[in-house]
C-alpha cells in the first residue's frame, strides 16, 4: 500500500481534484477526508479509507454519520476524538448554517416548505423536538425558538412555555413545528390534545396558531390540511 494521500497522482487528490473539479466532484469519502485530514499510519489507512469505513458504518450513507455522537465515532480504529470532533463541527455548522437561511426568509407559505425546510434536520435525529416558528402581522418569520426536547406532554409543552417568546417578540403568530423519530408522522391523542389547548390559550392572548407540521422520515402531517385546527 502506498504510504498515504501524498503518494497518489496530484490530479486525484481530493484537495487538487476540489481545486480543479469544484466541490461537487468529490465523493462523500473524499469529504470526510479532508475534514479528518489524515488517515491511521498503524493500520496503513488513508484518510479517503477512513472516510469510507465511516460511511459503511454509519448506514452507507452520511445520515447516520451526522446523528452519531463522539463516542460513536471514536469506536472506529484510527478515530480519534480530534478528528471525530471535526466532523461533529462539519456538521454542526451545516446545521446552523440551515438555522441563518431561517431567520432570512421571508415566509413560509405552505406546510410543504416547512416540511422541506424541517425534515434534513429531523429525519435522523434521535429524540423528539418540539419548536415554534414566530411570525410578524405578515406572517413573516421573526425566528424560531425550542420549546422542548423529549417525548411530548402536556406538562412539558405548556402555554407559557409557548406563548412567553412569542409575546416578547410580539409575535401575531405562530407555526407549531415537531419531530417523530420513529418516522411515522401521524398525530398521537397527545399531540392532538396539546395543539388545542395552545390554540385555546393563542384565541385569548390574541396569537393565532396557523398550523402543527409534523415531520416524520420522508412525509409529514399539517393538521391544518387534516382538518384538525
Amino acid at each position: 500500500m502506498s504510504g498515504g494521500i501524498r503518494d497518489w497522482p496530484e490530479d486525484e487528490r481530493p484537495r487538487e481534484k476540489m481545486r480543479t473539479k469544484g466541490a461537487a466532484a468529490l465523493s462523500d469519502a473524499e469529504l470526510l477526508a479532508l475534514i479528518i485530514r489524515v488517515g491511521d499510519a498503524t493500520a496503513k489507512q488513508s484518510a479517503i479509507d477512513l472516510g469510507r469505513e465511516l460511511i459503511t458504518r454509519f448506514g452507507g450513507n452520511l445520515r447516520e454519520l451526522a446523528s452519531a455522537d463522539l463516542a460513536e465515532i471514536c469506536q472506529i480504529k484510527g478515530m480519534g476524538l480530534a478528528k471525530a470532533a471535526s466532523i461533529k463541527a462539519a456538521f454542526t455548522l451545516a446545521s446552523r448554517f440551515r438555522d441563518r437561511k431561517l431567520e432570512r426568509l421571508d415566509r413560509f407559505t405552505t406546510p410543504r416548505q416547512v416540511f422541506d425546510y424541517f425534515h434534513y434536520e429531523f429525519r435522523d435525529s434521535r429524540k423528539e423536538y418540539f419548536l415554534i416558528l414566530l411570525l410578524d402581522g405578515k406572517n413573516r418569520i421573526i425566528r424560531r425558538v425550542q420549546i422542548s426536547e423529549g417525548s411530548l406532554n402536556q406538562s412539558i409543552v405548556h402555554p407559557r412555555e409557548v406563548f412567553i417568546p412569542a409575546v416578547k417578540e410580539s409575535a401575531a403568530a405562530v407555526i407549531l413545528v415537531h419531530n417523530h423519530p420513529t418516522g411515522d408522522p401521524s398525530p398521537s391523542s397527545e399531540d392532538i390534545a396539546i395543539t388545542r389547548r395552545l390554540k385555546e390559550a393563542g384565541e385569548i392572548m390574541g396569537i393565532k396558531v396557523l398550523d402543527h407540521i409534523i415531520v416524520g422520515d420522508g412525509e409529514y402531517v399539517s393538521f391544518v390540511e387534516r382538518g384538525l385546527l
